[in-house]
């Protein structure tokens, strides 16, 4: 098994009224020597905005903002944004975000050209219910009980005057452009699927998605597949390219008699065609262990959201137990050689 280090909590909740909740799954970019975190701030009554803090080499905080980064400004996230990932794409920034409105929860879109002003482009996933999901895909798409279970909220059709709409969450584009175009990772519960191969994001309008869900099982790159991930798997950091692949830690779930555990996992996806699943651990990178991720808001809960590379060593950041941020340290080269110990053909 691949060794991996918890280098302890970097950051928690403060008296501040906008993250005296809970600091929890933060985007992460390294530039030059520093590392840029964009996290989850929530205050009371579960309102989330984005608070910032810069280190200076992968664990040291040089300084923490005061007042939020990034913070609700439209109906569609009036009750917060949440859970951000960030990738550099030639010279802007993406950061993607599940922007809930109390009663919705969806991926939005952001970009800068600094990491200071960030122009947001809405809501960039489809906003359809789920029996319109349903119907959509029902040809196409494998039994699987887990769709209707997961996304059906309990046959609620409205809530607090609101259309109850299908949740799309953790949006995460790949770091580059693959054959000229941009894909990214998003998550219809309970397996992660690709949108992939669009040259301009003003495709993603409803005519788009409407196709899209016409071919649904050919867009799914990740099922479940070992017992720590049994419930469902979602997208944590974005990818990183290396020369065996694009290496992705992603988060699993698992049922207990203890409730929900999310573990942080690790796979690798082919270069060229990230719809194909080279391999996968077949036991977490690294779970819920230590007393502060045990416990808190949501206990049992390790929820990678961002990665930095300092020389042979990735430093992977995340929420734990949804009240604080950990990092954990993992020899890159060591993982992916055992990666490739777990190779398996694709099997869809």
């Amino acid at each position: 098994m691949v060794t991996v280090k918890k280098e302890g909590v970097l950051i928690q909740k403060t008296e501040l009224l906008f993250e005296n909740e809970g600091v929890l799954n933060p985007a992460v970019i390294r530039i030059g020597e520093h590392v840029h975190l964009f996290y989850r701030a929530v205050s009371n009554g579960n309102y989330s905005n984005i608070g910032y803090c810069k280190l200076k080499g992968p664990l040291t905080i040089e300084s923490r903002n005061l007042v939020p980064i990034i913070f609700s400004e439209f109906s569609y996230e009036s009750h917060g944004v949440e859970d951000p990932r960030i990738v550099k794409i030639e010279d802007i920034y993406y950061m993607t975000y599940t922007a809930y409105d109390g009663v919705n929860a969806l991926g939005a879109l952001a970009t800068s050209i600094d990491l200071v002003k960030w122009d947001k482009k809405g809501i960039i996933v489809p906003q359809i219910t789920y029996n319109e999901f349903d119907e959509d895909t029902t040809n196409d798409r494998k039994k699987n009980d887990k769709y209707f279970r997961y996304n059906n909220h309990e046959g609620v059709a409205q809530k607090k005057g609101e259309k109850v709409l299908l949740w799309d969450k953790n949006i995460i584009f790949f770091p580059r452009k693959i054959d000229n175009q941009f894909v990214f990772l998003h998550r219809i519960k309970p397996d992660i699927q690709i949108a992939v191969f669009v040259k301009s994001l003003e495709e993603l309008n409803s005519e788009f998605w409407e196709n899209y869900f016409e071919n649904f099982d050919e867009r799914i790159a990740m099922k479940p597949k070992y017992e720590h991930e049994a419930s469902y798997i979602g997208g944590g950091c974005p990818p990183i390219e290396t020369h065996l692949g694009w290496l992705v830690i992603y988060h699993g779930v698992q049922d207990t008699i203890k409730g929900f555990v999310y573990s942080a996992c690790a796979t690798l996806l082919d270069l060229k065609n990230p719809m194909k699943e080279i391999a996968r651990l077949p036991y977490p990178l690294f779970k819920p262990e230590l007393v502060w991720e045990l416990k808190g808001e949501v206990n049992n809960v390790c929820f990678p959201s961002g990665t930095a590379l300092f020389e042979d060593t990735l430093y992977i950041y995340y929420g734990a137990a949804d009240e604080r941020i950990g990092t954990a340290s993992v020899s890159i080269s060591e993982l992916l050689k055992e990666l490739m110990l777990n190779t398996f053909k694709d099997e869809k």
